[in-house]
């Protein structure tokens, strides 16, 4: 499954490499790759792949799970696809309580004690989907853990789900994407060190110029 997930996020360029010409992000680190997992939804057969994925993390590895609830904005149209093959409830959680009506977080109906996965499309550092787990708890929810489309693996991420005392699953990650594309010819075999060191420390910029 992972190989085949990766194939589709870079045939559809939802995950693009560019080694030789990073892209900026919003912290201003320079990346080698762009990731848009919001593309998978726009192609029908990767988004089949992807939701159809998800559904299987979810039936393997969280079996007891009552209700999905997607992370805003990206996982909640996976959370609904899902939860539709599941046969389960959904909701999702927002960035912020409205400042409206009943000032809800969690959208969708949430009981205490029920048993939840949390849909996410994306992990790097992973604090927004930990934000989400814990206004979860909070709320009363036994959170199962959370299945995601792709991982980064990065050292912050894996210590802050650690410390969270949550676990991800991913239908693919950083490396095995990296392997796909050299394979495939999207990036050059000699790339791939320099992906991978960019990856265990984004801060460092010295695998541009490797």
């Amino acid at each position: 499954m992972k190989e085949l997930i990766a194939k589709d996020l870079l045939k559809i360029k939802a995950v693009f490499f560019r080694p030789e010409e990073p892209f900026t992000w919003a912290s201003g680190i320079k990346s080698p790759v762009y990731c848009d997992n919001r593309l998978t939804l726009s192609d029908i057969d990767v988004r089949c792949d992807v939701e159809n994925g998800l559904a299987t993390l979810i039936k393997e590895n969280y079996p007891d799970a009552e209700v999905l609830m997607g992370t805003s904005t990206a996982g909640i149209a996976h959370a609904a696809i899902t939860a539709h093959l599941l046969g389960l409830p959904m909701g999702y959680v927002r960035s912020g309580a409205k400042d409206h009506g009943r000032q809800n977080q969690i959208e969708g109906r949430l009981e205490k004690g029920q048993k939840v996965v949390v849909v996410e499309d994306l992990i790097s550092t992973g604090g927004s989907v930990i934000e989400v787990v814990n206004i979860l708890r909070e709320a009363g929810a036994e959170v199962l853990g959370i299945v995601s489309i792709f991982t980064y693996g990065m050292q912050k991420g894996l210590d802050r789900l650690a410390a969270a005392d949550v676990k991800n699953i991913s239908l693919t990650n950083f490396d095995v994407i990296a392997e796909v594309a050299a394979q495939e010819g999207y990036i050059k075999p000699e790339d791939i060190e320099r992906l991978i060191a960019f990856r265990n420390n984004p801060s460092d910029e010295s695998w541009i110029n490797a």
